[in-house]
């Protein structure tokens, strides 16, 4: 079934992020840069075909469920989250950072878990969706991994969103 070939992919992307947020967090702990530019290379690869078509395809399908409002929460999520990685990004573009911006990196991460644990469920509402509909998801998301547009290129060439920078 369709709807199910969805939901596997869609949580095994979720879990690949998650992953990679533990195993930044545990990388800030350690102050081990190497781990942590490979690491943030991995989300921006992984997030930005993610988050594109997600936003693309599937959240423009989500209104008739849920509607506009939390549809806009969720891409307000995407937001804070893309704003979230790029301090993160200049944070460790130093040579060394601060005892203060070890706790920052590790508290900034931790805000990204919950968009990726409460964005896996929107699989049991995909599923309930037409098949030509998840369909249009999954093709468009075989484009979005074809083009392979990192997390930061997409968000500021492609989308048309503010980026949200944490506070």
């Amino acid at each position: 079934m369709l709807a199910d070939q969805f939901t596997q992919v869609f949580r095994e992307e979720h879990r690949k992020v998650r992953d990679v947020l533990f195993d930044l967090i545990h990388a800030f702990k350690n102050r081990d840069k190497p781990s942590i530019q490979l690491l943030l290379h991995k989300m921006v690869m992984c997030a930005g075909p993610h988050f594109r078509y997600e936003e693309e395809a599937m959240y423009p399908e989500l209104v008739e469920i849920f509607g506009e409002e939390y549809v806009q929460k969720l891409l307000e999520d995407h937001d804070r989250a893309i704003g979230t990685t790029k301090r993160l990004i200049e944070i460790t573009q130093k040579n060394e950072f601060t005892d203060e911006e070890t706790v920052e990196t590790i508290r900034l991460t931790r805000t990204i878990l919950p968009h990726v644990s409460d964005c896996d469920g929107l699989s049991i509402m995909v599923e309930s969706l037409p098949s030509q509909v998840v369909q249009h998801i999954l093709d468009c998301r075989d484009a979005s991994l074809s083009e392979g547009v990192d997390l930061m290129l997409w968000a500021s060439t492609i989308r048309n969103r503010p980026i949200i920078m944490p506070g």
